[in-house]
């Protein structure tokens, strides 16, 4: 496996088809006009945020809190600290992140960004437009960066995918010593995230990567997308913040008690 990023993609405003920008750079950065420098089986992972700066996704930062709160579909936890309050919530992608994924890092002064409309549309026609351009077979990763609960520091993930399968489900099939797998399926698009993260860095203008070696995950264009990553509902055990899930356990037995005594 060997990824890399693609260097030449300008800053990128509203109205922008991201088709045309991503396919100019490869093929500025390559010596076939053809092919872009794409192979076959190669995936491409697109930084989350040239998508909202495509898809006019911004707010003055003096509504960022609006912002949150208009994307925010129910609040796991809320913590206050010296600099105001951070809110962790799930927001209308079904994603749980800080601030619902409003950000103001690579941005305009004074501007913030929210999360793409649809990210698994817009990969399916990031990935649509590239197979066709350059008659190649490729997966696109849509990326952002998240904080993970037990664990210090954030990572890149996929919140937006097409043309690869996101799972390697692995159960049924054995380990190096022959013994049987019964609960191990990888997230490979969050891998994938993750790993071109250090080739795209967060402050080098390089929101786009190519992964190649790992053409096995290259599947049909409809494939399921990243939403089907989401835990959510009764597969969620972990809903709530600490606070909050005792003071709704607290809640829940006083109504209980109160009901005894009526």
């Amino acid at each position: 496996m060997s990824a890399w990023a693609v260097p030449g993609i300008p800053e990128i405003v509203s109205g922008d088809d991201l088709v045309d920008v991503i396919a100019a750079a490869l093929i500025a950065d390559s010596d076939d006009p053809d092919f872009g420098g794409l192979e076959d089986g190669d995936i491409l992972t697109v930084t989350s945020k040239i998508v909202s700066k495509a898809e006019g996704r911004h707010v003055q930062a003096a509504d960022r809190e609006q912002a949150i709160t208009d994307e925010t579909v129910r609040v796991v936890a809320s913590r206050e600290h010296p600099n105001g309050v951070t809110r962790i919530v799930e927001n209308r992608l079904g994603l749980v992140m800080a601030a619902a994924g409003v950000d103001s890092s690579n941005t305009p002064d004074g501007i913030v960004l929210m999360l793409p409309l649809d990210p698994d549309a817009t990969a399916h026609r990031l990935c649509a437009g590239l197979r066709q351009r350059f008659a190649v077979r490729v997966g696109v990763v849509i990326t952002d960066t998240v904080g993970r609960p037990w664990r210090k520091g954030q990572a890149d993930i996929a919140i937006g995918a097409a043309g690869i399968r996101v799972l390697d489900d692995l159960r049924g099939t054995t380990d190096a010593s022959g013994r049987p797998l019964a609960v191990s399926v990888t997230a490979v698009a969050d891998e994938l995230a993750a790993a071109t993260d250090l080739v795209k860095g967060k402050a080098g203008g390089l929101p786009v990567a190519v992964v190649r070696g790992l053409a096995r995950h290259v599947a049909e264009l409809d494939s399921p997308g990243a939403r089907s990553l989401v835990r959510s509902g009764a597969d969620d055990m972990f809903r709530l913040g600490t606070k909050e899930a005792w003071l709704a356990g607290f809640d829940e037995a006083h109504d209980e008690t109160h009901l005894k005594d009526d």
